[in-house]
Parts: C-alpha cells; structure tokens; sequence
C-alpha cells in the first residue's frame, strides 16, 4: 500500500472523535481516520466491484458445498448435538 502524505484540518470535537476510535481500535489516528473514510465511502457507495466479485465466489462456493442438503435437517441435527443428544 502507498501511502501519501496530506494535511488535515480537524476541529476539536473532529480531532477528539478520531482519537478515540484510534484508542478503541488500538491503532494510530491516521489509520483509525483512513479506516473510517473507507467504511464511509462503502457505506455510502456499497462495496467495490473486487469485494462484491470476492463476495459473490465465497456465495457460490457455499452454495455447491450445501446443494441437496436440507436446511432444516441440518439446523435440527446441530441443536441435538448441541445439546447432547
């Protein structure tokens, strides 16, 4: 990953909220501001097409893995062993 340097201007409440995720993330203040603009951007914008391609494999694999299971059979059988049975 590159990385560029830039300025930001943060206000004291901006600034504040940015350490705090940091400190809650246990990471810098930068990564804790360049994690929060691209959860925001996929938030808003939805995933980008590499994670939605990513996504849409990892849902066909489960699908072949699971095909002519029953779903309520299998739900039934994890509860029993769950529970001893």
């Amino acid at each position: 990953m590159a990385l560029q340097r830039t300025t930001l201007l943060l206000d004291d409440g901006s600034r504040k909220a940015a350490k705090q995720i940091a400190a809650k993330l246990d990471c810098s203040v930068s990564e804790a501001i360049r994690r929060a603009v691209v959860g925001y951007r996929d938030g808003l914008l939805g995933a980008s097409p590499k994670v939605r391609a990513r996504r849409r494999r990892s849902l066909e694999q489960l699908f072949e893995l699971f095909e002519g299971n029953d779903p309520a059979a299998e739900t039934r059988r994890i509860k029993q062993e769950d529970a001893g049975f």
